[in-house]
């Protein structure tokens, strides 16, 4: 059943899965922030975006405070991945091209529980997938990266994980979907910084131990042919299935200023690690 979060007269939907240059990683984040703020003052209506990057690590704050985060950033860029620390917490987490992100941008922050956002997220993920399985559970996979209470698996193996950031009165939630190639391949790059980046040291931040046979993609879950381009087409037509569609697709120039002003802090956070 859909959470009453998509109870809303209109959603808008900007696409960004074809936009990958060398800082759109970081810029992300900043266009996040910059909707969040836009919705959350009601300058906008509640929106989606759908956004894809290739062979991209995006960093959590605290792994960027890792003992030996240079040496796991020198492993990372040998394997070809650049890394990104966003700017919120949550832990490292693989992207490519098989990897779909979707944030949902909700107004009246304030007054919506932490949990209405991740569960929200949770409803809208079940209901595109329907026809194909009725499995998928969010509770948290011990040995996957970027464990939480809100992963989201089939039979216990974990291929999704939601985060949600709140700016001012908007909120960001935020997920990953790895739609198609080998959950395990990528647990495996996300295992191995970990090795260089922490080794044996003691850390006040617990770190997983990243078992990657808890990692799978939907495609190895549900045994079907799926691909990006399909996933991005459920999630347009699962929200056009419940909800109007705001004609307006391109962020407004007042976004467009917040997300340089956002940006510039992305920069600042990240200029130790490029």
């Amino acid at each position: 059943m859909l959470h009453t979060l998509f109870k809303t007269p209109e959603f808008r939907i900007i696409d960004h899965s074809g936009e990958d240059g060398p800082e759109q990683a970081m810029a992300s984040f900043a266009i996040d922030d910059a909707l969040a703020i836009s919705v959350g003052e009601n300058l906008a209506p509640p929106t989606a975006r759908l956004w894809i990057h290739d062979r991209t690590i995006m960093l959590g704050i605290p792994d960027s405070r890792l003992p030996y985060i240079k040496e796991g950033i020198s492993y990372l860029q040998e394997k070809g991945y650049k890394a990104v620390v966003r700017n919120s917490g949550g832990l490292a987490v693989l992207l490519d091209k098989g990897v779909v992100n979707l944030s949902f941008i909700f107004p009246d922050a304030k007054h919506i529980g932490i949990h209405d956002g991740y569960q929200a997220m949770v409803s809208f993920i079940q209901y595109i997938f329907q026809d194909l399985t009725d499995k998928i559970e969010a509770f948290e996979i011990v040995g996957s990266y970027c464990p939480g209470t809100y992963d989201l698996s089939i039979d216990g193996r974990k291929f999704a994980g939601i985060s949600q950031r709140r700016v001012k009165d908007g909120s960001a939630v935020q997920i990953y979907l790895c739609v198609d190639g080998s959950g395990a391949a990528r647990a495996e790059i996300v295992q191995g910084f970990y090795e260089r980046a922490k080794k044996d040291a003691e850390t006040r931040f617990t770190f997983p131990d990243v078992v990657p046979e808890t990692m799978a993609s939907l495609e190895e879950l549900l045994q079907v042919s799926l691909t990006s381009e399909q996933v991005c087409k459920r999630i347009v037509d699962g929200l056009a299935s419940i909800t109007h569609i705001d004609p307006s697709s391109e962020m407004t120039v007042q976004e467009a200023q917040l997300q340089q002003e956002r940006m510039k802090l992305m920069r600042a956070r990240n200029e130790n690690f490029q």
